[in-house]
């Protein structure tokens, strides 16, 4: 019988909840998943690869729909560090000139912006009623939140899914377990100023986040181009 590699063992905290969980790097098997994935470049693809691999390298006990995007984000990140090492490069184009830089950047150095300073979640919207926001989850991302002809009402699904608890005098309403058209029709019945007001506080969202900065080898203008996604990994 042939011998089976061993791999070694890290910890990292999961962002959202600061619990310490245990993983191994990804192998070629995994690897192989995502190439094929990236090959298509079908993002949902991707995306099912990235979920994939981390429940397979994760060996905690872990739901990985209850995992917020920027967990999810942080976490492959920090997979693929220890999987292929903590250096890759991408190749953005510089924005003076337009031409294509290499770049290389440090994995291990990617954070997850907004999360120190988490904005406040509950938002008072009149004497007796307020709302608890809460970050859209993976299961989110198996509803179809994205209205191609309609950027309000990608906004509007995008609320529905963030509001976690609605506060009516005494009464408390979980918005899980209230039917998706109730909240629908809670937020289409709020004031421009209230819609406002939560749109604003979900733009404090925590996300994945590092700043590339470097001179163009064209022009040598120097270039500063954050990048904000998982997607911004993959150039």
């Amino acid at each position: 019988m042939l011998p089976k590699m061993v791999t070694p063992k890290y910890d990292m905290i999961v962002p959202s909840t600061g619990k310490s969980i245990t993983y191994r790097p990804y192998v070629v098997k995994e690897e192989k998943m995502l190439l094929i994935a990236m090959e298509s470049q079908d993002e949902k693809q991707i995306e099912n690869a990235v979920m994939n691999i981390i429940e397979e390298c994760v060996e905690s006990p872990l739901d990985i729909n209850s995992l917020t995007n920027f967990d999810v984000e942080f976490m492959f990140v920090t997979l693929r560090a220890k999987s292929v090492g903590e250096g890759i490069e991408l190749r953005p184009q510089c924005q003076h000139c337009e031409t294509e830089n290499k770049v290389k950047i440090n994995l291990d150095k990617v954070t997850v912006a907004n999360l120190e300073d988490e904005v406040d979640r509950v938002i008072k919207l009149t004497n007796d009623i307020s709302i608890e926001l809460q970050w859209p989850t993976m299961k989110n991302r198996h509803v179809d939140l994205i209205d191609e002809n309609s950027e309000t009402e990608t906004i509007i699904n995008m609320m529905v899914a963030t509001i976690g608890t609605i506060y009516s005098g005494e009464e408390i309403f979980v918005a899980a377990d209230v039917p998706k058209k109730e909240v629908k029709d809670f937020v289409e019945s709020l004031s421009n100023d209230q819609f406002q007001l939560i749109v604003d506080r979900m733009g404090g969202a925590p996300y994945l986040s590092y700043d590339i900065n470097f001179d163009c080898n064209n022009c040598g203008e120097n270039n500063s181009i954050p990048l904000n996604g998982l997607s911004d990994f993959f150039q």
